[in-house]
């Protein structure tokens, strides 16, 4: 039988990151070098996540899709033969290249894969600010040529956002995370970006990154313009307060509203990510805990899970869409 999941989690190094998943979060990063990403929950064909908890231990989830599919998912499906999520925890110590996802009905015929994503502020500077969208009336011609004038970021939509804010972001949208910030990111399992516009620098190997011109004028949506904030910081009474409801992911953020317990039936896949504070995870045989920056991954086919947590704590509850 399947239990509450832990992973190990993996570490990207990025030109634009930091530190602070360390200092926030107490993660083993290696040393001396810029780490961006954290990817807690994976199973790309070349970063599988290794399961660190339990009977378990030492198998990857990729793994758990091949032999345990039905008790891993319950009815939802695998897509392209793996795990349907793929989550993150981002470090942008810099401002990352403004750029772009491509949607479904172009995904392939451009070779890359759709993505759809959320972005929930977990910590911020306090002059830090998303680019989301385009401001509104900017056209294709206008945004054509400000990419060869390398003004380009005069189209994008910029907003201030603090801890607790929330940005969706339909494959189509351009964006780009601001500097100053640590992001909790829910995904669909696909790792292709397209940049329109990298601030002229280099990368890790001192060349100046690729741009992907033809293939974001492509995918960006010309008609979305000044999207809106979700905020993960109030809510009209106690439980859950909705965040995104998509056909790939459902968000929900919870705070410590006095119960310290939620309790979780079973038959859906679900995954417990941490924002602050500690939490229990238990199916009445297995428990883990889990602190802040951590993950816990529940299986379709665990019954009867409660989610203990402590005053001041706040957990994304994380499950499949459709």
């Amino acid at each position: 039988m399947l239990y509450p999941l832990t992973f190990q989690p993996l570490f990207k190094e990025r030109i634009w990151g930091g530190r602070n998943l360390e200092g926030l979060y107490h993660k083993p990063l290696p040393r001396q070098v810029p780490i961006g990403e954290s990817w807690e929950i994976s199973d790309r064909p070349a970063d599988v996540s290794v399961i660190a908890n339990g009977p378990l231990a030492g198998k990857d989830l990729h793994w758990l899709i091949e032999n345990r599919t039905k008790e891993l998912l319950g009815d939802a499906q695998p897509v392209g033969g793996r795990f349907p999520l793929l989550i993150k925890i981002l470090d942008a110590e810099e401002t990352l290249s403004l750029q772009v996802h491509p949607p479904a009905h172009k995904a392939s015929e451009l070779g890359g894969e759709a993505k759809t994503e959320m972005w929930y502020v977990a910590d911020a500077k306090p002059w830090a600010e998303l680019y989301v969208g385009l401001k509104r009336g900017v056209t294709r011609d206008e945004f054509e040529r400000k990419i060869k004038a390398g003004e380009v970021a005069d189209c994008f939509h910029r907003v201030s956002v603090k801890p607790g804010d929330v940005m969706f972001l339909p494959s189509g949208r351009v964006h780009a995370i601001g500097g100053g910030l640590v992001i909790f990111e829910i995904q669909q399992n696909s790792d292709t970006t397209y940049r329109v516009f990298d601030w002229n620098r280099v990368g890790l190997d001192g060349k100046p990154r690729d741009l992907h011109i033809r293939e974001s004028l492509a995918s960006i949506d010309f008609d979305d313009f000044e999207p809106s904030l979700i905020s993960g910081t109030s809510s009209n009474g106690p439980g859950a307060i909705p965040l995104v409801d998509s056909p790939h992911f459902k968000v929900d953020v919870r705070h410590n509203d006095g119960r310290d317990c939620v309790h979780f039936a079973g038959g859906n896949v679900r995954i417990i990510g941490l924002v602050n504070g500690r939490a229990k995870v238990s199916d009445g045989k297995e428990s883990v805990e889990i602190n802040s920056g951590e993950f816990c991954l529940i299986p379709a086919g665990v019954k009867g899970t409660e989610v203990s947590f402590a005053s001041d704590s706040t957990f994304l509850d994380i499950g499949l869409g459709g």
